[in-house]
């Protein structure tokens, strides 16, 4: 088994630089992949664990997931529904890791909404909701599945869209048919693309990612915009595509999620959202009727807002009998991370 080292990054770009230091360190023949914000490093010789000041015993633990392919492929495996909490900014991001989840979401919807303020109805693109996936990503080291919405054009900006999460860290991506601009699936007002366009994205972006381990999931909306048998049809036609895995929207009646559920040999995803349109059931009866990830993208935030909105509302009342509802001082700056820098300041800052 070849010798192993992991370097985390958050930004891919300079990998060239990267690997030109392993070659210029002389660490003989190597291999690389980059994973979920990952560099893996594959070598021959031991002699990296002395440039790299590593444990030359190390060995990667080959049960450890390290993408959301094989979190999710596992789950499959294992005929366990992935819960896939959402993340809308670099704390919630935090706090998700701290829990103990295995993965979780990136949704435009609840970054546009915590990050501008504005309703997920295509108002911020490609360049304003990738800033705040960076930032997102930034807080949180697990493998991290990100909306990509229509890709943001045609062909050519889809695969632009998913190759440039893939070198920010992004462990999978989905795509979805609708129409810019685009909304939230349970919003009113949807268009759809023709199924030729949308299965040529699909078509780009599984044939044109960077890493085979990147996920990519199809997401159709006809199912408001015509009905479930023409979603259907679009998803078989997705999946023919090289989508990894499948994301019928919007489904209004515990029928149609029993005829999705059993309906395709990918995984399949459902998102079950309070107010949506959606019927509201278990994660037991989701995986019962056949789905195997339930991403709950806009749960944290809806809380968070409720929360916020709380607090202010008994402020401004004059009442403040919510004081000591919030979190405590010191368990926040646990979460934040104040001891990592407290600890750089007194070991490196200058003494006055």
């Amino acid at each position: 088994m070849p010798f192993v080292c992991v370097f985390a990054f958050r930004d891919l770009h300079n990998i060239d630089g990267v690997l030109g230091l392993f070659a210029r360190n002389a660490i003989g023949n190597f291999r690389y992949r980059h994973l979920s914000g990952m560099l893996v490093l594959l070598a021959e010789s031991p002699h990296i664990s002395r440039t790299f000041n590593l444990d030359p015993n190390y060995r990667m633990d080959p049960s450890m997931p390290t993408s959301f392919r094989q979190i999710i492929n596992r789950a499959v495996k294992d005929k366990r529904l992935l819960v896939v909490p959402g993340a809308h900014d670099a704390l919630s991001a935090r706090l998700i890791q701290n829990i103990g989840f295995e993965t979780y979401f990136i949704g435009g919807f609840p970054a546009v909404g915590a990050r501008y303020g504005a309703p997920d109805v295509g108002l911020m693109g490609f360049g304003e909701i990738s800033a705040a996936v960076r930032d997102i990503m930034s807080a949180c080291d697990l493998p991290v599945f990100v909306d990509g919405d229509d890709g943001y054009g045609d062909v050519k900006n889809v695969v632009h869209t998913v190759q440039a999460y893939e070198r920010m860290g992004v462990s999978a991506i989905l795509i979805e048919d609708q129409q810019w601009p685009k909304r939230c699936g349970h919003m009113v007002g949807k268009k759809v693309v023709a199924t030729e366009l949308a299965e040529a994205k699909i078509r780009a972006a599984c044939s044109e990612r960077l890493n085979p381990e990147t996920w990519i999931l199809a997401r159709t909306d006809a199912c408001a915009v015509y009905d479930i048998d023409e979603a259907m049809r679009r998803a078989e036609r997705y999946i023919r595509a090289g989508a990894d895995g499948i994301f019928i929207e919007a489904p209004r009646s515990i029928d149609e999620l029993k005829r999705i559920g059993r309906a395709f040999d990918v995984p399949q995803i459902c998102n079950p959202l309070m107010g949506g349109h959606t019927p509201i059931l278990s994660m037991e009866e989701l995986g019962e009727l056949g789905f195997n990830c339930a991403v709950l993208g806009l749960d944290t935030l809806m809380h968070a807002a409720k929360a916020i909105e709380a607090v202010l509302i008994d402020m401004k009342s004059g009442k403040f009998a919510r004081r000591n509802d919030g979190m405590d001082f010191e368990d926040y700056k646990k979460l934040v991370g104040y001891d990592k820098w407290e600890s750089v300041d007194e070991r490196f800052a200058p003494r006055q």
